[in-house]
């Protein structure tokens, strides 16, 4: 018989038009290609392909006791997808009998089959494959058959050497009788629903709708087998339906659909198990052992996670990450998903440790934890490179490592282990991040490796020693300088000995346009300067704003003079590097009502000669967050933008500077304000204004599936990440709290301790200790008070320096809320500066102390450290 044309598949005999498993019969004449398909009509065809429609019926959900149709808890869309999107199978690497083989790299395999290397001619060829996972995913073939899932379709293809690909048919095939699939569905719901008005309500209910249905499916088999022999037979069947009068609730189908759909082997009988099949009633199991499974795998690797749930008629599986479904998101890393349901990740990185779960769908009261740790070789910096000494002096070498797990640190003279020499003279300092020498001899000269190792690397460098009599350097150094704008020009100061090294005034000249610095303006008296924002360009450059001249002024490191200015869109009040592409980033607010900003780049940044800007076509953004790099990652590509009045962010593309999504806080009635990340576990974490304008707690961003994942505790404030990314430290300027989190090797984040302090936050920056190695100290200051804050992050120790003056006023200073910076000196510096309201203050972080104040500086509120060049 002919079916409905559902796809170009098919074939037309008549009006009738004929699915693709009767393609052989289109070229007879009508009325024997009819006849045909009229003999296809075996019990044994239609009742294994039938199964199809109880798989369609599963995904849709089963009937509730009451009747009603209950929905499974994943995705509602999940089941409209489910059949198409599962039977997409990629292979990226092809696999032979004894792993895997340089010759097969470059052979491709169909479906169904493998590359395998011949033993005997060493060459590579293609094989059906043996077996296949255990999946229920019925499907139906275009030869006609009923296939349990895709891969026993596809290997049925390799063994028979012809093409039987799948027919999309909602019905499969069409069953030429009164009780269609729909009503044979419906037939299942309604002597389930029967049976549970019969059934009388058990002691202590199943734990679960899979173990209720089960328990349900049991009582109605009992209840049909009426000699109790294990088996249903038609007449037992008939005689339920007049015995109790099914004939009207059952439709156009009666209980002996049961064994004529259902009957597996067609031997006239139905078995539990084949009633078990026919409702649906899936068995799953998963050994307590297996419940929790922890997979570690080193960075730049790929890692395949394989769900353990096993069991008859198991659906497909579902894995989520941080509660979001990753099946059906087009992840460029996670992205392929084999015919065994395994979870596929390429080129781990640190963003993807986390844990991972699966479950069967519609089955989540089952599921698997996958715990993934991810290990990242060392990677070192030393300091100096090279240094000079004159004997008798002190000498320090730094060494700071990073990597998962923490790296242990020894070093070298000369290719010589150090530690048999060890004394009061040479000691290791900070977990042996410092080799410090107390009074230096000309046997000391020498070449010192820093060796970091872990269990799954090792990273070396050197830095080298040289005693010498009236050791000298041999140019003026323009490195290991705080670069301070203030009113009166810029001043380059030198911590260690609170030394201003140079002072640009107002009146200077811009080398390329021979434009005052800081121009003149009528009706002032005095000639001042008006600063914003700068940024350090790779110890080359310095990029700082002048709201008012419309323009960002670049200063050469090297000459320490102003040699450029570039003209940007009005007001540019915040700058930032991107290192990974080398631009700055210009947000301009258009006036002091911010009613137009723009947000402008400008490439090249390194360059420094003959800058330009490029005008980027975003509208309406109140500030911009780009992600830090650190030793690890040296490379970012994404950043965000935002509109503080409005609850979203919109992610960017920092290379092509062009809008990739936007992802929507309205469910959470949050509007941004600041934003970090941390690159262990890969968060971002947003600070959260509600519609009222009051605090709200932090949202978390799943920077793998660009998914909002909840909020961040009840942690509120402005978040801070050390430089590691193993710290995350919020600040509540307001109610003077600090929350102190840690990210795990597990990439969880736990609460570590909660301050209550009576500092009002204004800015927080990290110092490396230098007592103990992979720990911090965080400086923070107050925008109203003259303290500043020392925490220890490993203990929670508290420290106050009091009495730095008081802060630069909000009033004179709009640009930002951070009216009172504090700046470090960067991996290795042990000097901070911060500026009151007409001096600034060098504390010295090795001792925790206040180091000196350089009076006369007024407005001093953009620094910029530059380190050794």
């Amino acid at each position: 018989m002919g079916i409905h044309c559902l796809h170009t598949d098919g074939c037309r005999v008549g009006s009738l038009c004929l699915t693709e498993c009767a393609m052989e019969v289109c070229k007879a004449p009508p009325a024997v290609a009819v006849r045909r398909c009229e003999m296809m009509k075996s019990r044994s065809f239609l009742l294994s392909l039938i199964l199809l429609g109880a798989f369609l019926s599963f995904t849709r959900g089963w009937m509730d006791l009451d009747g009603s149709r209950r929905p499974h808890s994943d995705l509602g869309r999940l089941h409209q997808e489910v059949s198409g999107r599962f039977e997409v199978t990629r292979r990226k690497v092809l696999y032979g009998q004894d792993g895997l083989h340089a010759s097969c790299e470059k052979k491709y395999c169909g479906r169904g089959s493998r590359c395998v290397v011949n033993r005997d001619t060493n060459q590579p060829e293609c094989r059906c494959v043996e077996d296949c996972k255990s999946s229920y995913m019925p499907v139906c073939g275009s030869d006609g058959k009923f296939y349990e899932n895709h891969c026993q379709l596809h290997r049925a293809s390799c063994l028979q050497r012809k093409k039987i690909y799948i027919i999309h048919s909602k019905d499969c095939f069409f069953k030429g009788d009164t009780c269609t699939m729909a009503s044979y569905r419906q037939l299942k719901g309604v002597v389930l629903e029967l049976q549970a008005q019969r059934s009388a309500p058990p002691r202590r209910p199943p734990a679960d709708r899979a173990a209720q249905k089960r328990a349900l499916v049991e009582e109605l088999f009992q209840h049909l087998d009426a000699n109790g022999d294990g088996h249903l037979s038609s007449s037992e069947l008939a005689q339920v339906m007049k015995k109790e009068d099914l004939e009207d609730d059952l439709l156009d189908c009666t209980l002996e659909d049961l064994l004529r759909f259902d009957d597996y082997n067609n031997d006239g009988h139905l078995t539990l198990q084949e009633l078990y099949t026919a409702f649906q009633v899936v068995q799953l199991s998963l050994p307590e052992e297996q419940r929790v499974s922890i997979t570690t795998i080193t960075v730049g690797l790929s890692t395949i996670l394989t769900c353990s749930i096993r069991g008859a008629l198991r659906p497909p599986i579902i894995w989520k990450r941080n509660g979001i479904i990753l099946n059906f998101l087009d992840l460029e890393d996670i992205n392929d998903f084999g015919e065994d349901d395994s979870l596929y990740i390429t080129k781990v990185t640190t963003i993807h440790m986390g844990n991972y779960t699966c479950h069967a769908y519609g089955y989540e009261e089952l599921y698997q934890t996958h715990i993934l740790q991810v290990n990242v070789p060392p990677v070192i910096r030393v300091y100096p490179e090279t240094q000079a000494q004159e004997p008798g002096v002190s000498a320090s070498l730094k060494c700071h490592a990073e990597g998962i797990p923490n790296p242990r640190i020894t070093w070298l003279k000369n290719g010589m282990d150090i530690m048999p020499k060890l004394s009061k003279q040479l000691t290791l300092l900070a977990n042996g991040s410092e080799l410090h020498i107390s009074s230096v001899r000309y046997e000391d000269t020498g070449a010192y490796t820093c060796i970091a190792k872990n269990e799954v690397g090792v990273d070396e460098d050197i830095s080298s020693l040289f005693i010498e009599d009236s050791a000298r350097k041999t140019r003026l150094s323009v490195g290991n300088m705080f670069y301070v704008f203030s009113d009166d020009g810029i001043t380059v100061l030198q911590p260690n000995e609170c030394e201003i090294r140079r002072h640009i005034g107002p009146e200077e000249r811009i080398f390329s346009t021979y434009e005052e610095i800081c121009p003149r303006v009528e009706g002032e008296g005095a000639q001042s300067c008006l600063w914003a924002s700068a940024v350090n360009v790779r110890d080359k450059y310095i990029y700082v704003t002048q709201p008012k001249q419309n323009r960002v002024v670049v200063i050469d490191i090297q000459t320490q003079k102003a040699v450029q200015s570039v003209d940007v869109d009005p007001l540019p009040t915040k700058l930032h590097y991107d290192k990974s592409h080398d631009q700055v980033w210009v947000l301009s607010w258009g006036d002091m009502r911010r009613s137009s900003p723009t947000l402008q780049v400008i490439p090249e940044a390194s360059a420094g000669e003959e800058q330009h800007v490029i005008r980027t076509p975003f509208k309406g953004v109140d500030d911009f967050f780009i992600p830090p790099t650190n030793l690890i990652i040296n490379h970012v590509r994404f950043g965000f933008i935002y509109n503080k009045s409005k609850p979203a962010v919109h992610k960017i593309d920092l290379e092509t500077v062009t809008h990739i999504k936007t992802i929507s806080f309205r469910n959470y009635s949050c509007a941004p304000q600041t934003m970090a990340y941390t690159h262990l576990g890969g968060y971002f974490l947003v600070q959260c204004r509600d519609r009222r304008g009051a605090a709200a707690p932090q949202l978390l961003i799943d920077s793998v599936t660009d998914t909002v994942i909840g909020s961040n505790g009840a942690v509120l404030g402005t978040p801070h990440v050390s430089p590691d990314g193993r710290f995350l430290v919020s600040t509540d300027g307001d109610a003077g709290r600090i929350q102190v989190q840690t990210v795990t090797v597990q990439g969880e984040i736990k609460l570590i301790y909660d301050l209550q302090t009576n500092i009002h936050v204004s800015d927080l920056t990290f110092q490396p200790s230098f007592t103990e190695g992979n720990q911090y100290y965080i400086y923070a200051t107050s925008h109203l008070q003259t303290d500043v804050l020392v925490v220890e992050l490993s203990t929670g120790k508290m420290n106050v320096l009091k009495n730095l003056k008081d802060p630069i006023t909000s009033k004179d200073w709009p640009w930002s809320s951070y009216n009172r910076i504090v700046k470090d000196s960067g991996l290795f510096g042990q000097y901070l500066i911060t500026p009151a309201k007409d001096s600034l203050f060098v504390i010295n972080g090795r001792q925790n102390t206040l180091r000196c104040e350089v009076s006369g500086i007024r407005r001093g509120n953009t620094v910029v450290w530059v380190g050794e060049v």
